[in-house]
């Protein structure tokens, strides 16, 4: 039997074991085709409640289980995912319309490696010996949260919902997983599924699909003080504040409107390339794609029409039949808002350099030159296959643009003067910066995070991050004997 063989799963969700969802159910579709690939289970807010009631109860017993055992589940994980990397990656390609160069990185790192670095997470450092001016030792340690609950989008839903559901699990809590209903399978069954051969203990993850409510009532929930989402500024806005009422923690990575920019003494035939694939990767549906291309005046002209025969050049088309750069976006509703982006800035002024037509759900990769700075491809997150492009006269400028924004999430600066890009960086907030590379990065190991409207900064990702997003820190003294006290 296959790892995501349906009849394990289909018209089911998993609540330490597979069961029928209080829901009615939905259709697993392909956006490439507009196949129906299975039939997922649905929850409701009444599986919610239940589901955390049991992850409540097994969370205690497993955060006593020796660091070791956490260790083993999350490797055996790794090991799973390595072992039906070609399965899992074809799901992806199939429900989530990524090519399979890109569904088989999220397979390997988001899959793997970050199973991988959760189990060495399950082993580090958890305390630290404080002085104290008594006789006494004192020292801070870290508790596990209790139970995680855990929001994940559509767009890359392996790599964004593991890199909260492996160090919350290694470090002793328990988790309840939300995938986002257009990539239940990719993002929420594989999960239930390998961590179910790799033998975590029944109770510890849960899997529910569903709409707005099952997210609102995991947020709300009295015993779930940990919240991670990743998803659109206007929905982490909302679970913030909904959070907030709770006093809960809330670990927001939202949308983006990353800048790369291009100084005028680099290969421009290399920028080019670099720009395309921040750009179109995945259809530009990733929160660090390169969303808005800031290139000196002096090259701006050169630059778009280089950028332009790339865009042509990049063949678009169902990524599970054929050899293709770009898929399909994820749906209808997102195909329609992207092409509305690009017309209401077409008829703002701009210039259509390439693309701008689309068939299906398949956006052709589309470059808009001469952009105004108040139009919606260069003010706005666009989520789609396009590269507004806008000129800047020096340093100053290019600053004052790359900062000019609500987000900040990624940057990307293009020069031969290192130092020079560096310097740009200091004075443009945000998460992440790469010189000499686009805006699309990203690492299990490494701390991730936005700031502004990006997000509230690194907290996935790194041993620092992970221990500060899914633990408590507790202050403890010890005497040898009880003292005596004036009352």
């Amino acid at each position: 039997m296959t790892l995501l063989d349906s009849s394990t799963w289909e018209g089911r969700i998993f609540s330490g074991e597979w069961i029928s969802g209080s829901g009615e159910g939905f259709d697993a579709i392909e956006p490439a085709t507009g196949k129906t690939l299975g039939r997922v289970g649905t929850a409701t807010p009444a599986d919610v409640d239940k589901a955390v009631k049991r992850a409540v109860q097994a969370q205690r017993e497993w955060a006593a289980r020796p660091y070791s055992d956490r260790a083993a589940v999350l490797r055996r994980a790794a090991r799973l995912f390595e072992e039906h990397q070609q399965e899992i990656e074809t799901w992806l390609v199939r429900e989530s319309g990524a090519i399979r160069p890109f569904a088989a990185l999220q397979v390997s790192s988001g899959g793997a490696e970050e199973c991988h670095e959760a189990a060495a997470l399950a082993g580090a450092p958890y305390g630290e010996l404080l002085r104290s001016g008594q006789e006494r030792l004192s020292f801070a340690r870290r508790r596990p949260v209790g139970v995680v609950g855990v929001i994940a989008p559509f767009n890359v839903p392996v790599t964004l919902a593991m890199r909260a559901v492996a160090p919350a699990l290694a470090l002793g809590n328990a988790v309840v997983l939300k995938p986002d209903p257009r990539t239940a399978v990719s993002g929420g069954v594989v999960f239930a599924r390998v961590f179910e051969e790799a033998g975590l203990p029944p109770g510890l993850l849960h899997v529910l699909p569903g709409g707005a409510d099952v997210g609102a009532a995991v947020v709300d929930h009295p015993q779930v003080p940990v919240i991670a989402f990743t998803g659109s500024t206007r929905a982490g806005r909302a679970i913030g504040v909904a959070a907030a009422r709770h006093l809960k923690r809330v670990h927001l990575e939202l949308g983006g409107n990353s800048a790369l920019v291009i100084m005028d003494d680099v290969d421009l035939e290399k920028a080019a390339s670099v720009g395309a694939w921040g750009s179109f990767v995945h259809a530009g549906q990733i929160c660090m794609a390169s969303s808005r291309h800031l290139v000196h005046a002096s090259v701006v002209d050169e630059y778009t029409a280089l950028l332009a025969q790339h865009a042509d050049a990049l063949q678009v088309g169902d990524p599970a039949t054929e050899h293709v750069a770009v898929g399909p976006l994820i749906d209808g509703g997102q195909r329609d808002q992207v092409h509305r982006i690009v017309q209401e800035t077409l008829a703002a002024g701009a210039r259509l350099a390439a693309g701008g037509e689309f068939e299906g759900l398949f956006y052709r990769p589309t470059v808009l030159a001469d952009v105004p700075l108040n139009a919606p491809a260069y003010a706005d997150e666009i989520f789609g296959p396009v590269a507004p492009v806008v000129p800047f006269q020096d340093l100053d400028e290019a600053a004052e643009l790359a900062a000019g924004t609500e987000y900040g999430l990624s940057l990307g600066v293009l020069t031969r003067d290192v130092m020079k890009g560096l310097a740009l960086a200091e004075r443009v907030p945000s998460g992440l910066v790469h010189i000499n590379d686009q805006t699309v990065n990203d690492e299990p190991l490494i701390p991730f995070g936005g700031v502004g409207a990006s997000g509230t900064g690194s907290r996935h990702g790194g041993s620092a991050a992970n221990l500060e997003a899914f633990t408590e820190q507790q202050w403890v003294t010890v005497r040898g004997e009880v003292p005596n006290y004036p009352f």
